[in-house]
Order: C-alpha cells, then structure tokens, then sequence
C-alpha cells in the first residue's frame, strides 16, 4: 500500500507542475478588451498585440501580458472659465469621447488610463481656451458651436499624437455667463422687461381714455340728436293737438267757454285743504247760477 503511493507521487507531481505551466501560459481576452504580450517590455515579433477575444497563450515567465480597453473611453472635463473674443468670460462644461488607436505607444507614454486621462484632460483644458478664445460669445452660445467643436476635436488630436489615442468627439454641455454676471444680466433683463410693461400700460391706458372719450362724446350726441327728435316730435304733437282744438271750439265758442272753466275749477279746487275768497257773483262761478250748465245772465 504504502509502496504504490509513492510510485504514484512522481505522477501527481508532475500533473501539478503541468497545471501551474498551463496556468502561466494561458491567459483570456475578454470581448472589450486587447492585450499587449510582452517579453522585456517589448512586443513579441507576430503575435504581440491580440484583439481578438478567447483564450492565447503566452512563453510562461519570460512573457507578460497587458490588458488595455478597445472601447470608446469617456472623459469629463472640469468646469472651465475662458475669456471669449469680445472679452466676455464664460463657464464651459465639455467632455471628450476617445479610443486606444495604438496599444503599444499608450503603455509606454501613459502606462495606465488614470494618467492618460489626467494628460488628456490638460490637452482638453488648453484646446477649450485656445479655440473659444479665438471666438466670440455669441458664436460659442449659437449654432456655430458645433464647427467650434470640431475644432477642438482636431487641436486635442494634434496635441495628443504621440499618447497613442485618437479623440472621437469633443461636446461642450454647457457655456454660460458666470453667476455674477448672469444674476446682473438676469436683473437688466427684468428692469428692460418692466419698463416695457409699462409702456405697454401707459398707451393701454391712453388707447381706453380716447375711446372712452369718444363713446362719452358719442352718447351725448346721441341724447341730444334723440331730445331734439322728441321735443320736434312733442311741437309738432301739441300743434296738431292746438289745431284739432281750435277747430273743434271753433264750431261751438259757448261749450269752449265752458270746458276752460272747468278746467280752471279742477285746478283751482282739485287740491285739499284749498281755500279761496271770492265774491258769489264774480266772474268765476258764472256757471254756478245756470241749471242749463251756461253763464248766468249778466255775467261776463
């Protein structure tokens, strides 16, 4: 028993050494990933950059293996106040989309992608100031932000030929006036807006009085032009009234008398608490004596 264990340790020893060999050789890229393989930090002749992902291997010991990103790598840039052509200072927000375009070169300038993205950013910062500073606000605020952009792209390319990337895009987010200075365009603004709205009043105002004044103006023409119809109306009525009187008394003057002394009675006796003095034989109660209803003999 013991003697067919240690025929079999050899066996066991070498199964061992056979994993730890396979182990240092094989190595996997993943889908996002390429590999640099190295031997004394220098390429291997062929096979020394692998972009295909799966399983490779590699000369255990003597060859190592570094792991870079092929995708689309973002960088944010920190919020960046530059001086525009026209002198008008303004808050930039931008950021940048780039790629590995050489692997080799990266690793040996950058290294890692914290350094490339601190180089990177520097390069940003300088292109945003360089660029924009050659513009003026209204074009960096305007639909020629874009050219402007492009711009930038290609100045951070040419700054960063030798990091061994390629800048895919540069945005800027956000460009605007700085707080101070926004606040106080912010309150002109509002100033400007006001008096606006009140000179918009004021004409408001003076377009209501004018046609107050004249539909004032209107109605009492109208209620003149109506008050002169009435009252031409109210002659021409007491006229033919006068007339249809006048013809009427005409055929009899005894019952015309008579009719205007009752009249005068009503309204000389129609109100109470009416008291009059006057003689029993005045003229006034002339047809008081008749039983025929006409003037007692003798009275005028």
């Amino acid at each position: 028993m013991m003697g067919g264990q240690i025929r079999g340790l050899p066996l066991l020893i070498v199964a061992i050494l056979v994993l730890i060999l396979a182990r240092a050789s094989l190595f996997t890229v993943a889908q996002t990933e390429q590999a640099l393989i190295l031997r004394f930090r220098q390429p291997v002749p062929g096979r020394g950059l692998v972009t295909e992902p799966g399983l490779h291997y590699k000369v255990p010991f003597i060859e190592d293996v570094i792991f870079l990103d092929k995708r689309i790598l973002p960088l944010e840039s920190a919020k960046l106040e530059v001086v525009a052509s026209d002198n008008q200072r303004l808050e930039v927000d931008a950021f940048m989309r780039y790629h590995i375009s050489d692997p080799l070169k990266f690793y040996q300038q950058q290294g890692n992608l914290e350094r490339a993205n601190n180089q990177l950013g520097s390069q940003l910062n300088s292109a945003l100031r360089e660029v924009l500073g050659d513009a003026t606000s209204s074009q960096i605020i305007s639909g020629e932000r874009a050219a402007l952009m492009g711009k930038i792209r290609d100045e951070v390319n040419a700054r960063s030929l030798g990091f061994g990337v390629s800048v895919n895009d540069v945005r800027i987010r956000r460009a605007d006036l700085p707080k101070e200075i926004s606040e106080k365009v912010y309150s002109r603004m509002q100033s400007e807006r006001a008096r606006e709205a009140a000179e918009f009043r004021a004409k408001g105002a003076e377009q209501a009085q004018i046609v107050r004044a004249g539909a004032d103006r209107e109605v009492v023409e109208l209620t003149a032009k109506a008050q002169q119809e009435a009252d031409t109306l109210r002659g021409e009525g007491d006229a033919k009234r006068t007339a249809i009187f006048a013809a009427a008394f005409g055929q009899d003057p005894s019952f015309f008398a008579f009719y205007r002394s009752m009249q005068a009675y009503i309204t000389a006796l129609g109100s109470k608490g009416t008291q009059l003095v006057i003689s029993p034989d005045s003229d006034f109660f002339k047809y008081f004596g008749s039983e025929t209803g006409k003037a007692a003999a003798g009275a005028h």
